[in-house]
């Protein structure tokens, strides 16, 4: 088991950060276009009501993110601890956390789905559905919480087999599922002439297919890690180092929703309907950018995870600093498209012109600071990846809850619908400076630690430097 991820220890570090990184970013933008895909056709679908069915899948958005960030929880904290089981030749511990990691993504999802049924016409209001939207967002959403089981498998046992270093089947595994729905949406859409429900259920099936896909290379034995079924059993510590581990992932993505309710609102208040379907659109444009930067980040954690088991400390200092330069570049370049592009990326959506005059003016102020993410979502993934999970957490609390959500709720009084665009790039900006403080101190330990050979009790102390 241990000799095919011994390979995170032993190739060049530009050359295994292309080769797990390059498959992932593939898969990401596939997933940026499984969320634009929706919101396409729906659009195309709905006319004169185009902005009213955008904004009910922009409301709908954040709350469908939540459901996935379970599932990013299991992964992200099940991938660190097996990615370090495997880089100290621990295999027992990889297949137990593999089956914890199956058994919870069963458990989290009836728990999501039963409240959330319950009460969504009042979570949908408080995440500021107008009465125009209301209705759009709770026919797109009932199917999307009835099939949330395959969001948080998929998600998470994606980002399992990442750890083993097999992130071609991650990718394809998305390949799969956009595949399936890009197909899907016109079918149920226009032709069966379902609308938002339609595009809901195309969805659903796509991720359902992708799951199943996933879910037979486990059982089959295909990866590193062998899937047992005497493992489902939870076993309370392994869930505690996951959740410990994987809660900084999850609160920056139910953050993120969180502070969707703040915008939401914000922009009910001051644009209405259009400012908030203008709102959707950019934030699913934007993951485009984002997206293939967490692919990066993604593509790094199993090499800092194997490296730092198996105390190859110089070689996780080149893989971050070759990672914190290619997030950079790929936010700088993303972000020079879309500025280029603005109208007709902004056209494809609806033709309405109150949409397109305030969505062209939102895009030049929110995306600004775009270039600066990297650092952020590169320094959370460092410490995830060596199993820190308090600098993890704070980082994952920056940008998202300590900066933009005081900064959504004081600007707007000044500035009006302006002061929304603006609090992006000024927490992005704040988030960037907290993380070139924290990763500074990390990398500056492991650039002074060569290898297996120079390393003690005393290193060890050097390397945690206090974050645990």
């Amino acid at each position: 088991m241990e000799g095919k991820s011994e390979f995170l220890g032993r190739e060049s570090i530009g050359k295994l950060l292309f080769k797990l990184s390059t498959p992932v970013i593939i898969g990401m933008l596939v997933q940026a276009l499984y969320n634009v895909v929706d919101t396409f056709f729906v659009g195309q679908a709905y006319g004169s009501e185009s902005v009213q069915a955008i904004g009910g899948l922009s409301i709908a958005f954040p709350i469908q993110m939540i459901i996935m960030a379970f599932g990013i929880v299991l992964g992200t904290g099940g991938s660190s601890i097996i990615s370090r089981a495997l880089g100290e030749k621990k295999p027992e511990k990889a297949e137990k956390t593999l089956g914890n990691v199956f058994s919870l993504s069963l458990i989290l999802s009836v728990l999501i789905a039963i409240p959330c049924l319950l009460y969504l016409d009042t979570i949908l209001e408080i995440f500021g559905a107008t009465p125009g939207i209301l209705p759009y967002a709770m026919e797109y959403l009932e199917y999307i919480i009835a099939g949330g089981i395959f969001f948080v498998f998929g998600v998470s046992v994606q980002h399992i087999v990442r750890a083993e270093g097999n992130a071609r089947l991650a990718m394809n595994a998305m390949l799969i599922g956009a595949g399936i729905n890009i197909v899907l949406d016109p079918v149920f859409i226009f032709g069966l002439e379902m609308g938002v429900q339609g595009a809901a259920i195309a969805t659903v099936l796509a991720q359902a297919v992708s799951s199943f896909w996933l879910l037979q290379y486990c059982l089959k034995g295909k990866g590193v890690v062998h899937f047992k079924s005497r493992y489902l059993k939870p076993d309370i510590s392994i869930m505690k180092e996951i959740g410990a581990i994987g809660i900084g992932s999850f609160v920056m993505q139910a953050s993120s929703s969180l502070m969707m309710i703040f915008v939401y609102n914000a922009l009910a208040a001051y644009g209405g309907d259009v400012a908030i379907a203008v709102f959707g659109i950019i934030i699913k444009v934007n993951s485009f950018i984002f997206l293939p930067l967490l692919g990066m980040a993604f593509g790094l954690q199993p090499i800092v995870g194997y490296n730092y088991g198996a105390k190859k400390y110089e070689r996780i200092a080149d893989a971050v600093k070759l990672a914190l330069m290619a997030t950079t570049t790929l936010g700088l370049f993303g972000l020079l498209i879309i500025y280029l592009f603005t109208e007709q990326i902004l056209g494809l959506f609806s033709d309405d012109l109150e949409y397109l005059a305030v969505g062209k003016h939102a895009v030049k102020i929110m995306l600004l600071g775009m270039p600066l993410i990297g650092l952020n979502v590169v320094a959370m993934t460092l410490f995830q990846a060596l199993g820190k999970a308090r600098p993890s957490f704070i980082l994952s609390l920056s940008r998202q809850i300590l900066f933009l959500i005081p900064l959504v709720i004081i600007l707007p009084g000044f500035y009006e619908l302006d002061g929304v665009w603006a609090a992006y790039p000024i927490s992005d900006l704040l988030s960037f400076l907290l993380s070139a403080f924290l990763i500074s101190r990390v990398y500056r330990t492991f650039k002074g630690r060569p290898g297996p050979s120079g390393v003690g009790i005393g290193s060890e102390v050097a390397v945690s430097g206090g974050l645990e």
